[in-house]
């Protein structure tokens, strides 16, 4: 047990996915696993394990927020012998080519700052996806019948945003949507050697204001969860 996680030693996979809702994480693994197993409750941060295809597997819920996401990502990794971290999650889309619905497999991770920056310093780490789960990330989402996007997403320190000005320089440059883990992920699996990606769905716009609603997202989401865990176990 950790002081976030009260898993007991082995009940926890070597593959996690790692949804910020933990209600989210008891729908996925109740969905796509098999005998799935509830093995944490602390702090309401539910996590399950199970098998997908004779794989094992963990979901475990990450919390709100890129400090959020840095201490169950670090106690997983840490203390629990994690080697496979997927974020799965939602985002705002940042492009006109990118519609509410759609699937986006980001290659890096853009930040004004995560908790990692204060190792950093004044140096300016580009964090990046492992590229064989990206890999086939994109060769499980060709299979299927999503719209997938690849390339660059920005994982923001707010949710009710004041900076219009750097959102329209996000759009600029290509980014594809906002959400608000994915630079620590691909920040703490460069430090410990493990494998990290985030496959994330558009809920939302920030160009036109469409939002899916709340009873159309799990649904939506299922795409990306069966990604994630075909990509996994390639």
């Amino acid at each position: 047990m950790t002081i976030h996680i009260g898993a007991e030693p082995g009940q926890i996979a070597e593959t996690v996915l790692m949804p910020g809702d933990p209600l989210r994480a008891k729908w996925a693994a109740e969905t796509f696993l098999e005998d799935a197993e509830q093995v944490n409750n602390t702090r309401g941060m539910l996590g399950f394990t199970g098998t997908y295809k004779g794989n094992r597997v963990s979901i475990q819920g990450s919390g709100m927020g890129m400090p959020s996401f840095s201490i169950y990502a670090n106690e997983l990794i840490r203390d629990f012998g994690a080697k496979t971290l997927i974020r799965i999650g939602s985002c705002g889309g940042m492009q006109d080519s990118v519609s509410v619905r759609d699937v986006i497999i980001a290659m890096t991770a853009s930040s004004v700052s995560t908790p990692s920056s204060t190792i950093f310093r004044e140096f300016n780490f580009a964090p990046c996806a492992d590229w064989a789960l990206l890999r086939a990330a994109v060769a499980a989402a060709e299979s299927r019948d999503v719209t997938t996007h690849v390339g660059g997403i920005y994982s923001s320190d707010t949710f009710y945003d004041e900076r219009p000005d750097l959102n329209e320089q996000m759009t600029r440059h290509g980014i594809l949507g906002v959400e608000m883990e994915a630079a620590e992920l691909y920040n703490l699996a460069a430090r410990y050697g493990i494998r990290g990606l985030a496959i994330v769905t558009v809920s939302d716009h920030l160009l036109t204001g469409e939002a899916l609603p709340a009873d159309q997202r799990e649904r939506s989401f299922g795409d990306m969860v069966e990604i994630a865990l075909e990509a996994a176990f390639a």
